[in-house]
């Protein structure tokens, strides 16, 4: 099998991100070409799909076990086996996909929050209040996959966060809300990774103030 054609996993995306980053910080891409070249790695599935992202950057190549053609084992006649899928943690249909390239995303006022929420950003300005929005469930689960982007998250002063699950590669990841247990109308649970980008969890700015001003 020719090696440009043979399939790539999320370990391959992930290290051709992180060379674009590097193309973008010598100069070489803009942050507008690099957006480009993120979407197709996204949606790259073979080898050749990658190199083509990077076969104009001098100096810039993927790393040798990524090259390598994997050896096959012999084939062998055909065992008939079962394989159990594992079982999803919500139903299908109940997560809201947010997508943004080089865009303005914001969530405010009575708006229906979905148990998961899938956020798909790259050089974005991401704004979430759940201070009056409507939940189907207590706890709320994020799923963040970013590249360079500003994502605020702001709560009701009962809520609480759980960022321990999110991944931060050369980011700001900072929550200023209570963590443990549910034990308000909303949890937070933001889970995935950011590549240079940041993410803050915080209370509206007029209750931190308030409280500020009270002492507590």
């Amino acid at each position: 099998m020719d090696p440009k054609d043979l399939r790539v996993s999320d370990a391959e995306r992930e290290h051709v991100g992180e060379l674009l980053q590097r193309a973008v910080g010598q100069g070489m891409l803009s942050l507008g070409e690099f957006t480009e070249r993120m979407d197709t790695v996204l949606a790259a599935k073979t080898r050749g799909d990658l190199n083509q992202v990077l076969i104009d950057l001098p100096g810039i190549q993927m790393r040798p076990e990524f090259q390598q053609q994997p050896q096959f084992p012999p084939a062998r006649a055909y065992e008939p086996h079962v394989v159990a899928a594992a079982a999803p943690m919500y139903p299908a249909g109940t997560g809201t996909v947010l997508k943004g390239r080089m865009s303005t995303i914001a969530r405010k006022g009575r708006w229906e929050v979905p148990p998961v929420l899938q956020l798909d950003t790259v050089a974005s300005s991401v704004s979430l209040d759940f201070t009056e929005a409507v939940m189907q469930t207590q706890v709320v689960r994020i799923e963040v996959s970013d590249y360079l982007s500003s994502i605020s998250i702001v709560v009701p002063m009962e809520a609480t966060a759980d960022i321990n699950g999110l991944e931060a590669i050369a980011s700001s990841a900072v929550s200023k809300v209570g963590a443990g247990a549910p034990y308000g109308p909303l949890h937070l649970v933001v889970t995935g990774k950011m590549r240079a980008g940041s993410l803050t969890v915080a209370h509206p700015m007029g209750a931190r103030l308030r409280k500020f001003l009270r002492g507590t």
